[in-house]
């Protein structure tokens, strides 16, 4: 082997390691730059609430949850077969209040909360 195939070959090397090198520079110049966008972004938000800025419970004390049972409200039916209802006929997902406000209980012997002997 002579001597310009060796320069060929050493230049082909050098030339890929120097190019993996700037791209790795590259590429850590870009993260370095994203933290510094980042924390000067950071010294541009308002700082944590102070002690009298938080909310304060009620005079009444702390609200507490209500639970009811809700029943859906009755899909609209077309006049006719052929006619087919769109979505602002349909009008929202709403539900009422349910008459009957006891939550079903589990009998004993029953396998449904209903008290049945379920679809078995």
């Amino acid at each position: 082997m002579n001597h310009e195939n060796w320069n060929v070959a050493l230049s082909n090397a050098a030339s890929g390691t120097i190019g993996a090198l700037l791209g790795g520079l590259v590429v850590a110049g870009a993260l370095v730059w994203a933290v510094g966008l980042g924390i000067r972004a950071r010294r541009r938000e308002p700082g944590p609430p102070e002690a009298q800025e938080h909310p304060k419970l009620p005079q009444s004390g702390p609200v507490h949850e209500t639970s009811e049972i809700r029943e859906p409200n009755e899909v609209p039916r077309a006049a006719d077969e052929s006619e087919r209802l769109t979505p602002h006929q349909l009008g929202g997902a709403g539900s009422r209040r349910s008459e009957r406000q006891e939550r079903p209980r589990w009998g004993s012997g029953s396998s449904t909360p209903s008290g049945g002997e379920g679809d078995g």
